[in-house]
């Protein structure tokens, strides 16, 4: 049977782990043979391997918490105690004004205000302020601002930067720099917080000393009131100035364009043009009028005499609304119907015939004549329409001509009066602007006040200590998890039979708990376990691999086995151990061989001498009863390695080899071969093909998934029927599992205080 085909068998995928079937395992079985769909408990399977992750990680969250913590409370601690003063200003957009002049400041309206408010912040953090509170409070002098002496390393570098200047410019020039970042210092523990939805801000100051806090934060509002009168009461005295060089200069133009109005107006003889303009303008008017109903007019008398070129008389409206012709019509369409009725009877020669022919004739030319009449007219109408056109298109461009001659005459005369007008508005705007600048300037209330002035703080505003506390609790706690994740992420070791499944695409016939050696006997193997203790979890996880191996395939356990595993250290030689034992107490005749040439390891767990094994019987002339050796487990034996050889490879692959499991394989009912790791050698691969199946050993939390990928790979490669794995070493609390098994009262563990007859050291297995 081939590994696909066992893998199809339901038995194959049954898995135990340290006390039988888990729901783990469980769970695993019926997604992979379509009982549970996999979407329906997708999204508690991903919170779950969540929690198996912190679970594993569970000393790194807590020493990264505990340590950010307490970081973060010695910061605290440690840090100098900040104190905050603060004063709330009122701030409006105009301040009251006495007068009903209006300043000369620029006023701020509805829609600008956010811009004016803005701009108030930006003067209150600004860097004049600041060195103006700076200098009023001396604060130079300050211990806190004070100058320290630069260190010798600094008074080498200035001493090293100056050589070679003037010393009074140098000086100058390190005290200014000096004191302008003492003053950007000071200027930083400024905070502005506007109130919402208000006029109000509150202007805090922050400083290791209380008091200095509530001098700044009082003198940096008097200081900014006093800076917004001034500039106030400067731009009144700037636009004061101003305006009255203004008025020198308009005064003098208006006195010349006076002059030069004057002067035209008598040279030209120019009294007043305004009311004879517009009665000329007034009988253009009228004469445009006329002309576009002249022009309709033609307009629609060419219409009918171009619809007259191109029809016949009956095609003419005009005709066909004629009443004269429409009765003459009708009158020659009686005479032609009764002269069509008539022809029936009489020939066209017969005397009333010919009579009624004449009468149609002759009212066939009244209607010629009556047609020819309204054609004549239509003509006399057109061309009546096209005169009186003409001659209001030669009175509009004569009124036309009179209106441009008078207004060239009038243009010079009307450009100096409105220059005049223009000075004489500027000058008088002018002067009553003077007027109310020099009664308004310095009278206007300011539109910034005090609301709530300055106090002594007495607790620190900062640190906060609980609050410090908590983030780097909170820090601590979500950094440890982002960590633990992150080695999560950078671990790739195969640790549960889930991962086993979806790397490897095997199912895990067993779970072996991890034991701790320590509380072990010096000396004492681990797989002994499960012949001095048949309750510990160690044996119960034994026997439930064995309950598994025997629905492995459709015949049972295989009777010839290989264990094998990735690499050294993983616990196959236990695993196979705890297998063959298993298997013998079962009451099934068992043969282990020692099949790693290269670090044997039977004969150390048995306790038995290695002089003569498995190479004595290929690379010599032993029998297999020779070698074989028996233990005091019934119905099981063992064949230990024997001599090591220089060519292991070549032994394993050898006739004898296959003549010895063939042997055995009458003798015994199963046949185990604990063989070297895959990875680097070829003596698992060799072993892989004289064997029926291949048990893969995969040490939890140890084994990384790429060795073991590339370790399955090569088995696959080389033919060799891999049936399932064996997760060993597995920790079900730190994988977040936290297995606890009883039965009838039995509490299934390994633990120092259960105590245990071990084989003595001398004893020989018979």
């Amino acid at each position: 049977m081939n590994h696909e085909e066992q893998s199809s068998h339901p038995a194959s995928n049954v898995s135990s782990s340290g006390n039988f079937i888990t729901e783990r395992d469980l769970s695993s079985f019926a997604l992979s043979h379509g009982g549970i769909h996999p979407q329906e408990d997708e999204d508690e399977i991903h919170l779950f391997e969540l929690w198996h992750i912190l679970v594993r990680r569970k000393w790194t969250i807590f020493v990264f918490f505990l340590v950010v913590t307490i970081i973060g409370m010695t910061a605290s601690f440690l840090m100098t105690p900040i104190y905050r003063s603060g004063v709330t200003l009122l701030i409006d957009p105009e301040g009251q004004n006495i007068t009903n002049y209006q300043d000369v400041t620029p006023t701020e309206s509805a829609a600008s205000r956010d811009d004016f408010y803005q701009t108030q912040y930006g003067l209150l953090k600004s860097y004049s302020l600041a060195k103006r509170v700076f200098q009023e409070l001396e604060l130079a002098d300050h211990p806190l601002f004070a100058k320290k002496e630069p260190s010798l390393i600094g008074q080498l570098k200035g001493f090293i930067k100056n050589l070679g200047k003037e010393k009074d410019a140098d000086e100058e020039k390190d005290e200014d720099l000096a004191t302008e970042k003492l003053v950007t210092e000071f200027q930083e523990g400024f905070t502005i917080a506007p109130v919402k939805s208000s006029r109000l801000v509150e202007v805090y100051y922050d400083s290791p000393d209380p008091k200095l806090s509530t001098q700044v934060a009082s003198a940096l509002s008097q200081a900014f009131i006093n800076t917004s009168l001034e500039r106030r009461y400067e731009a009144s005295a700037y636009a004061r100035d101003f305006l009255k060089d203004r008025l020198l200069q308009i005064k003098a133009r208006l006195e010349e364009a006076e002059e030069k109005l004057v002067e035209y107006g008598n040279s030209h003889e120019i009294i007043d043009v305004g009311e004879n303009q517009s009665q000329v303008a007034n009988e253009l008017q009228k004469i445009t009028l006329s002309l576009a109903l002249a022009r309709e007019s033609r307009a629609k008398t060419e219409a009918t005499y171009q619809q007259m070129l191109k029809t016949n008389d009956k095609g003419l409206s005009r005709i066909l609304q004629d009443p004269m012709i429409r009765d003459l019509q009708e009158s020659l369409a009686k005479i032609e119907n009764e002269y069509a009725e008539n022809l029936n009877i009489y020939k066209p020669d017969y005397p009333k015939m010919v009579q009624l022919r004449k009468q149609a004739d002759k009212l066939k030319e009244q209607i010629q004549e009556s047609v020819q009449d309204i054609r004549s007219a239509i003509t006399a109408d057109r061309g009546e329409a096209i005169v009186l056109e003409q001659t209001l298109e030669e009175k509009s461009q004569e009124i036309k001509a009179e209106i441009k001659d008078l207004a060239r005459r009038n243009i010079q005369y009307q450009v100096l009066k409105r220059e005049a007008d223009t000075s004489r508005q500027l000058y008088e705007g002018l002067l009553q602007r003077y007027k109310e600048v020099g009664v308004s300037g310095g009278i206007g209330s300011n539109n910034i006040s005090v609301v709530d002035p300055p106090k002594i703080p007495i607790d620190p505003y900062k640190p906060k200590i609980t609050l410090n506390t908590l983030l780097a609790m909170f820090l601590g706690l979500f950094g440890g998890i982002g960590l633990a994740f992150l080695f999560e992420h950078l671990d790739d070791t195969l640790k549960h039979s889930e991962e086993i499944e979806k790397a490897l695409g095997l199912h895990t016939l067993g779970i072996i708990p991890l034991i701790n050696t320590k509380e072990l006997p010096e000396g004492q193997s681990l797989a002994l376990i499960n012949i001095l203790d048949k309750r510990s979890a160690l044996a119960e996880s034994y026997r439930s691999l064995r309950t598994a191996l025997q629905f492995a395939t459709p015949t049972g356990a295989p009777k010839k086995l290989q264990m094998t595993s990735t690499s050294q250290g993983e616990g196959k030689s236990t695993s196979a151990v705890s297998l063959a034992i298993h298997f013998a107490q079962a009451g099934q005749k068992t043969l282990i061989i020692d099949g790693d040439l290269r670090n044997p390891s039977l004969h150390r767990i048995f306790e038995m001498d290695n002089s003569t094994g498995l190479t004595n019987y290929l690379a010599g002339n032993f029998s297999p009863a020779e070698i074989s050796q028996g233990t005091i487990v019934p119905n099981l034996f063992v064949i230990t390695s024997g001599p090591l050889p220089p060519d292991p490879a070549e032994l394993l692959g050898s006739a004898k080899m296959m003549s010895l499991l063939s042997i055995a394989q009458e003798k015994f009912d199963h046949i185990i071969i604990d063989s070297p790791p895959v990875l680097g050698l070829a003596d698992a691969l060799i072993i892989g093909n004289l064997v029926e199946a291949t048990l893969f050993v995969i040490a939890a939390g140890q084994t990384r998934k790429a060795f073991a990928q590339g370790a399955l790979k090569r088995l696959k490669a080389g033919k060799s029927k891999v049936i399932g794995s064996i997760l060993d070493k597995f920790d079900g609390k730190n994988h977040g599992y936290g297995y606890s098994y009883d039965y009838g009262g039995y509490h299934y563990s390994y633990g120092a205080d259960k105590t245990y007859d071990y084989l003595p050291a001398d004893h020989k297995f018979e």
